[in-house]
């Protein structure tokens, strides 16, 4: 980190990395000196899945179901690239017709890859409208990929020589319609967006990269093209079919980060012109290569002295790679999306190489953030005017225990309205979920089954307790009762007064906070105590959870009494 040393009371942020359940994790380690920027340090590879070395022990076939796992926002370019090496090393030829099929599959991939960026994008600035926009547009676009392929994300669908199956009957003219329809819709982003003064002023001349650092940091996709660069993976490599349709390369030459919102948007639309070029000149014929299926094998081939053509009932085919190696690259939503591939005359990839782009595009991220001035970083370090509880000690005896137990009154009644309605929200919730899945919901306990939610409960606090043998059984009964104790210690601070109105706000909140923060501690007790590694695992994310709600709620409930303070 490059920090100068001549002042000593920075400020460092850990921005990220976000709750462990989260995919695409990203720790920023933000140094700031006042609101200025002066560092940021990206700490990546939270998620490793080695999904190369699993390349290198599976075929092909046995590793197209892997590849969609490194990019769910745009599986279908994933499995491209997984094909397109071992046929061009094979010298594969793809029938035109599945060569159409895959360019459709692509570029309505692409679509929504880039919708779900815009959406957060736009959240991100201050713009909730469009993040649910953009949902409304991907839905169709999910219900096409389940059509033709039966899955909405982790598709399966490219195959060595060409696809798995064919276009349904019908499935077509719904294509047609969603073209038509998303015209439309990227002319209402327009007018929603693009013209919008606030968003304008947001996003112009920040971010700026020029052409000479994009080269130098290698950068490629939308932050290429938006420093000024025409390059194009489909016009430069004319893979697949994309030379037969008439489109163009969208870019800018501001560099800034409306020059790659622009870029994105028209990259939509120019998607949609090809897709519906494809459809139109869709041809007939096969939509595979079958020729490939049939290699020569030895009667008795061994790999690994295990014969791999018999784990299930259907052989798949043993594609064997040339002992050749080869570098090829795709134009993925996010940039270059490549394999660097070398074959051993085995079927086993001897080296699986990939190279993807949103890890080498996030490079430039501390130079990014380095030109951004003034970023604000809003943090509570203070509290004030913290007054205390003023219990009745004026009052007489009889009297003062009087007031005192009616102080619980309208705590008892705010418990049972809660309780009450948590009943009615959970059966309300298993009532639709039946409904849904049609079949019987719950019905025999109380009245239309209002009271099955109070029975599992009851029956969870008197069921049995399994007590681990080699666990430590004070740590193991005593966490819960942590957890449990102090979830109802945390009702009892709320100052509730005689007319059921909260008085002293700010101190109520404070005690509230501290003592149901004590419940993650419980959990983590119990884990621990059961001597069992899934337990105490278990126990971890558990606690991790918890923590991760409480923060967010306790800045907001915090933000919003010092609000009231003021």
């Amino acid at each position: 980190m490059n920090i100068s040393t001549i002042r000593k009371d920075f400020m460092i942020v850990n921005m990220g990395p976000h709750h462990p359940s989260m995919h695409g994790v990203l720790r920023l380690i933000v140094t700031l000196d006042g609101e200025d920027v002066i560092d940021c340090e990206p700490i990546l590879g939270y998620l490793h899945r080695g999904m190369e070395k699993i390349a290198e022990n599976r075929t092909i076939i046995q590793y197209l179901p892997y590849v969609t796992r490194w990019d769910y926002l745009a599986t279908m370019f994933t499995e491209a690239i997984t094909v397109n090496g071992p046929e061009q090393l094979g010298n594969i030829q793809v029938p035109q017709r599945a060569s159409y099929i895959r360019v459709i599959m692509l570029e309505l991939s692409r679509i929504a890859s880039h919708l779900l960026w815009l959406g957060p994008f736009m959240a991100d600035i201050g713009a909730q409208t469009p993040f649910f926009y953009i949902f409304r547009e991907r839905e169709f676009i999910y219900d096409l990929f389940e059509a033709a392929t039966g899955m909405r994300m982790m598709h399966n669908f490219f195959r060595i020589g060409g696809v798995a199956t064919d276009l349904p009957y019908g499935w077509v003219d719904k294509c047609y319609d969603f073209c038509d329809y998303f015209l439309t819709s990227i002319a209402e982003y327009q007018k929603l967006i693009t013209r919008n003064p606030i968003f304008l002023e947001r996003v112009e001349g920040v971010g700026v990269v020029d052409v000479k650092e994009v080269i130098n940091w290698g950068l490629s996709g939308p932050m290429l093209r938006a420093s000024g660069i025409q390059w194009d993976l489909r016009k430069v490599d004319n893979y697949e079919c994309y030379e037969e349709f008439h489109w163009e390369v969208q870019w800018q030459k501001e560099g800034d980060s409306l020059a790659r919102y622009l870029v994105r948007i028209g990259e939509m639309v120019e998607s949609i012109k090809i897709i519906q070029q494809a459809l139109e000149g869709l041809p007939g014929g096969p939509y595979e290569n079958l020729e490939i299926r049939c290699f020569d094998r030895e009667k008795e081939p061994e790999w690994n002295e295990f014969e791999y053509r018999f784990i299930s009932k259907k052989s798949s085919p043993s594609f064997e790679l040339p002992k050749q190696e080869l570098y090829v690259r795709i134009e993925a939503p996010k940039g270059e999306l490549g394999i660097f591939l070398i074959g051993d005359q085995n079927g086993f990839p001897w080296r699986w190489k990939i190279h993807p782009p949103g890890f080498i595009n996030l490079q430039i991220l501390p130079q990014l953030i380095l030109l951004w001035e003034k970023l604000i970083v809003e943090m509570i370090i203070d509290l004030t005017e913290i007054q205390d509880i003023h219990f009745f000690f004026r009052l007489e005896f009889f009297k003062e225990i009087y007031e005192i137990l009616w102080v619980f009154v309208p705590l008892f009644i705010f418990i049972v309205g809660i309780t009450i309605s948590v009943l009615a929200i959970v059966w309300l919730e298993r009532e639709i979920s039946a409904g849904i899945q049609q079949r019987i919901g719950p019905e025999y306990t109380g009245p239309f089954g209002v009271l099955q939610a109070l029975a599992d409960g009851t029956k969870l606090l008197f069921k049995e307790n399994l007590i681990p043998s080699r666990g430590d059984i004070r740590l193991f009964s005593f966490g819960p009762a942590i957890s449990v104790i102090s979830i109802i210690l945390s009702y009892s601070v709320i100052p509730f007064g005689y007319n059921f109105v909260l008085s002293d706000l700010n101190i109520g909140v404070f005690l509230w906070i501290a003592i149901s923060s004590i419940a993650p501690i419980g959990l983590l007790m119990s884990g621990y105590g059961s001597n069992n590694k899934y337990s105490f695992l278990g126990g971890l994310r558990a606690a991790a959870q918890s923590i991760s709600y409480e923060i967010p709620l306790t800045l907001c409930v915090l933000s919003i009494s010092l609000c009231v303070l003021r």
